[in-house]
């Protein structure tokens, strides 16, 4: 059974920086695309981030596009999310999720994905 369990979220002070993982059991990290998703309060969940299979195809939202890098390290089994710049609208919980099998792009629409992992939350504030 595929369990995807985030970590590395926390209390930022607007500027400040965070680096998200997110470790993949139960599952060949290596052959999925994979997406980072975010939820703020009174928000509809919100596409971040999203990474090809190959890492060659990687796609960000407006909003964050240029302060967030998305990245995987395929010996660990595990997504990252380096987020710099930290804004308060940043504020949310984060989630990975599993994408297409050899998905070849950065998948926007959640439907794309399957699994989720439970989320870690960031909070950004002065």
């Amino acid at each position: 059974q595929v369990q995807l369990v985030e970590s590395g979220g926390g209390l930022v002070h607007p500027g400040g920086s965070l680096r998200l993982s997110c470790a993949v059991f139960g599952r060949t990290f290596s052959d999925f695309a994979w997406g980072w998703f975010r939820l703020a309060p009174g928000k509809e969940r919100e596409f971040v981030a999203g990474i090809s299979w190959t890492g060659d195809n990687t796609g960000y939202a407006d909003s964050v596009k240029g302060r967030f890098t998305i990245s995987r390290d395929n010996a660990k089994n595990t997504l990252h999310l380096q987020m710099n710049s930290l804004k308060p609208e940043d504020t949310a919980v984060y989630s990975c999720a599993q994408g297409p099998w050899f998905g070849q792009v950065s998948y926007t629409n959640p439907n794309a994905y399957t699994t989720w992992g439970q989320g870690t939350r960031v909070t950004v504030s002065a």
